[in-house]
């Protein structure tokens, strides 16, 4: 049942050779990997103007002001990301640049800060998704946590079906958004200049605000940073793009720049013109759009266009985070789990593990992105810092090209996103704070991990091929059969037992108060297999597991001592249908586990199918 259920919802597994169709064009990258930081629009004025306004209105002036540092930002960090994309196209984008620039360590600190990130890509769009909803039907507002978790599942969804797949469903909500914002930015423009819609601004941009400070402005600029989120996706996934690789990405996170400052800058402008104030209700972008379209079709049109890019952005981390733990595993500091690729030829391990995290996100913060934003921005600017200065570093090394010029570049994006984070750990502490505690408990998790792994490669590494090894030889084998009562199951088991041991016993745990039953029990086996030795074991509790491991352990101590080896099998029958499994116990499954912590001891299953 699961298995139809998962092709329904899923597909049909992909062969290995359909991987090339799975690649993908300019078009479909951009809606695929840019939807978080294009969506990154419907907040990022809204979060320099909820600054601003705990001063006076008059201060919301200078969320001009602090959108153009955010722009000046944006374009060091786009020239920044090209370097990354044309320098390592592996993917991986700040995790491998820092690593392989600065150390294991802080390569670790860049991998680490943007699987969490990543997490919190989600979350924050699909909680901003949900805000857009709930703005155009107020009736919705008290069901803002399942609405965001019900998108989650439903990307998480969408993505192991494939990246194909997802992208082609991508690209009407995504540039849908693009035409609706162009749209609203060019009429408002051209409502402004024939005098339909009057200049409200509370300041002129030239005017001194008393009680500005530049700690307030420092602060407003952090927080409006979080508009380029996502802008680091596309180095992560090179690897995705159709051939040739680098080009491809490198142009389309140049289309994605320019689309980003263009709808950062118009928005930023018509709130500050129209003198929008922030509203816990109503977002910026919702009250802008009422100033430009009314609340006629278009504004629902632009609200359904933004709940849907808000929602759909979450899938930027989707096609993100698989690629980047796939890079972490692939240097044992992550499960190999991470390496393997699904039905669709996705790494659905990833895929899930980041639903899951977006989730459990979304529950501890009830689903408040303004919560959310702070941690969101210091996961994205430590990896900023790291990769750029490490670019800097690549440079010094490998002197090619222009290299004064790109350091100069790389040196500028590096010092603003450095200033971000230590004003995001300045002002914005409490909202911050996890992140210490978040990133010490996950390197320690990639080094434990590490450790295991690199143990592991030394205990089966073949020390000397040519070195004749010291081998133990058996010279025979008890084999244990667990037994119940007498049926076809233990009949064949038994019989596959002799073929295999020199010496077979049937055991049999006996839980039933009944002694006379037990009894009779005993003398029906024995008078079936006379030549078996029978041993019963009773146990005054619920669980055959503690005495059959104790009886394994007594049976292996001693053929261990005469060079016998000990196999423990475990007889089950398998339903004929996948549904029917769950009409039965786990016995066996449960006790194979138990027993495999047992190093002197084979564990095996010897499975009887069902014919109906």
């Amino acid at each position: 049942m699961w298995r139809y259920l998962k092709r329904l919802i899923i597909g049909r597994p992909l062969k290995s050779t359909d991987e090339s169709g799975q690649s993908l064009t300019k078009f479909k990258g951009l809606a695929l990997l840019s939807s978080d930081a294009l969506s990154s629009v419907a907040y990022g004025t809204e979060e320099i103007t909820a600054v601003l306004i705990t001063l006076s209105t008059a201060a919301l002036m200078y969320q001009m002001w602090a959108a153009l540092l955010v722009l000046v930002l944006l374009a060091a960090i786009t020239l920044s990301y090209r370097q990354i994309i044309h320098a390592y196209p592996s993917g991986g984008g700040a995790y491998v640049v820092a690593r392989a620039n600065w150390g294991e360590t802080t390569g670790l600190v860049a991998g680490g800060s943007l699987l969490v990130d990543y997490m919190l890509t989600v979350a924050v769009s699909t909680t901003s998704g949900t805000e857009a909803i709930t703005s155009a039907i107020p009736a919705l507002y008290n069901y803002q946590v399942p609405i965001a978790i019900v998108i989650v599942i439903a990307i998480m969804i969408l993505n192991l079906r494939g990246m194909r797949d997802s992208a082609a469903f991508l690209v009407v909500p995504v540039y849908l958004f693009i035409f609706m914002i162009i749209f609203m930015i060019g009429l408002g423009a051209y409502n402004i200049m024939t005098g339909k819609i009057m200049y409200h601004a509370y300041a002129p941009l030239n005017a001194s605000v008393q009680g500005m400070t530049l700690v307030l402005f420092f602060k407003a600029f952090s927080s409006g940073s979080a508009s380029l989120t996502g802008v680091e996706a596309i180095s992560n996934a090179v690897p995705n793009f159709k051939k040739p690789k680098r080009k491809n990405a490198a142009n389309t996170l140049a289309l994605m720049a320019i689309i980003l400052a263009a709808f950062f800058s118009g928005i930023t402008f018509l709130s500050y013109y129209m003198g929008i104030i922030p509203s816990a209700k109503d977002t910026v972008l919702s009250q802008i759009g009422i100033g430009v379209f009314g609340r006629g079709i278009f504004y629902y049109l632009l609200q359904m266009s933004t709940a849907l890019i808000l929602a759909v952005a979450a899938n930027t981390g989707f096609s993100a985070f698989p690629i980047l733990s796939y890079n972490i595993a692939k240097d044992k500091y992550l499960p190999h789990a991470y390496l393997d690729k699904g039905d669709r030829l996705g790494y659905s391990n990833g895929i899930i593990s980041l639903a899951i995290g977006a989730i459990i996100l979304i529950a501890v913060f009830n689903g408040k992105t303004n919560l959310l934003i702070p941690l969101y921005a210091v996961g994205v600017f430590v990896p900023f810092t790291l990769s750029q200065s490490g670019m800097i570093v690549h440079w010094l090394r490998e002197r090619t090209g222009f290299w004064p010029g790109k350091i100069f570049i790389n040196f500028i994006g590096a010092f603003i996103s450095l200033g971000l984070v230590v004003f995001l750990f300045g002002l914005h502490f409490k909202d911050v704070w996890p992140y210490l505690v978040i990133m010490p408990l996950i390197l320690t998790m990639f080094y434990r991990i590490h450790v295991h792994y690199v143990r592991v490669a030394k205990q089966l590494r073949v020390k000397n091929k040519f070195e004749k090894q010291e081998q133990r030889h058996y010279v025979g084998s008890t084999v244990l059969v667990l037994v119940g009562n007498v049926t076809q199951v233990t009949r064949e088991a038994l019989s596959y037992a002799r073929s295999i041991g020199d010496e077979v016993v049937a055991v049999h745990v006996s839980m039933d108060s009944n002694l006379e039953h037990e009894k009779k029990n005993e003398e029906k086996f024995k008078a079936e297999y006379p030549d078996i030795r029978f041993v019963n074991i009773h146990t005054s509790y619920r669980s055959i597991n503690g005495p059959v491991i104790r009886f394994c352990d007594v049976v292996a101590r001693k053929d261990d001592a005469r060079d016998y080896s000990t196999t423990v099998l475990v007889p089950q029958f398998v339903p004929k249908h996948h549904w029917q499994q769950v009409l039965h116990n786990q016995t066996g499954l449960k006790l194979r586990a138990a027993l495999n912590s047992r190093q002197n001891i084979i564990v095996s299953t010897f499975n009887y199918h069902l014919q109906d």
